[in-house]
């Protein structure tokens, strides 16, 4: 550690005491980051684990969507960003026209939000879901018709296990995900052959079936800790590395492609942290009708 990381690591502990704040990190934050949070998670996760904290002042490091769930959920909290332009594109990657269009042509739409959304697309939606517990909502909702938002290649993956269901796929992606190619996840197969390949559902489905595990980035982790390999290839944001490498000390983890990055995530850093808490910015604000109506699906999804 050199001695300007261990000053920002002094300065941010002092910062903290000060402030009353906890800090929160996504594992596709930089490393030193993760290092300096006092949770560390998937986005629902580390919204939801906030509302039992008894801190003042949230800190969280991640991109809008994530300090808006957390408002959501924490709404007589102050919820800090360390970076305002660090966005998530497909959280805004849905149409509130084309939600208001399906209603009027299905009676019985539900419109599923993954909760990597903004919360203004929350607004107009029935249910929120993550990753790791889409397939089962989707699957004890009682419509049969399903507008699945904002990601595609989620949708996707839902739609091929329930054959039952018409869902309707949204046109939104995650680039980081979208852009890893069969081509890539097999050159790392041939470089590591006794490895398991653990993919996230936001890739494209021609990935997702080369995959030996599918699930969410928590699933990943934690399915690479309780599996008796010692080898495995990565198919989501490189910045889970840290997390799988704590737990595992002992495994070797390998990129499916060295591009595998969130240039958003990575605007996280600990001068940003540091200048965030000592300045108390930048604030995440929303209305109280904002607040009311997106948190009503993610309450439907705690319900389900």
């Amino acid at each position: 550690m050199s001695n300007l990381n261990a000053e920002l690591i002094e300065k941010i502990k002092k910062l903290k005491e000060e402030k009353d704040a906890v800090i929160l990190a996504h594992y596709y934050v930089d490393d030193d980051v993760q290092a300096i949070a006092d949770y560390v998670g998937d986005s629902f996760y580390l919204a939801k684990v906030a509302t039992g904290i008894d801190k003042k002042v949230i800190l969280f490091c991640g991109v809008m969507f994530m300090g808006e769930s957390a408002k959501i959920l924490n709404p007589n909290k102050t919820v800090l960003l360390p970076d305002a332009t660090a966005d998530c594109p497909m959280a805004h990657m849905a149409q509130v026209e084309k939600i208001k269009a399906l209603r009027a042509q299905y009676e019985d739409l539900a419109v599923v939000c993954y909760v990597n959304s903004t919360a203004e697309l929350k607004m107009h939606s029935d249910i929120c879901v993550t990753s790791s517990n889409a397939l089962n909502i989707v699957k004890s909702l009682p419509n049969k018709n399903i507008f699945f938002i904002p990601d595609q290649n989620l949708g996707s993956y839902i739609k091929d296990k329930l054959p039952e269901k018409n869902i309707i796929l949204n046109d939104g992606y995650c680039h980081v995900h979208k852009e890893l190619s069969v081509e890539s996840v097999m050159n790392a197969k041939k470089n590591h052959e006794n490895a398991l390949f653990l993919v996230h559902p936001e890739c494209r489905k021609e990935i997702v079936e080369l995959a030996d595990y599918v699930g969410s980035t928590a699933g990943i982790i934690d399915f690479a800790t309780k599996s008796e390999a010692q080898e495995f290839i990565i198919g989501t944001e490189l910045g889970v590395m840290y997390e799988l490498k704590k737990k595992n000390p002992n495994k070797k983890f390998y990129a499916a492609d060295e591009t595998q990055v969130c240039p958003n995530m990575k605007k996280i850093t600990l001068e940003k942290v540091a200048s965030s808490l000592e300045n108390m910015e930048y604030e995440v604000k929303l209305s109280q009708e904002v607040i009311d109506k997106a948190n009503a699906p993610l309450k439907r999804m705690l319900e389900y």
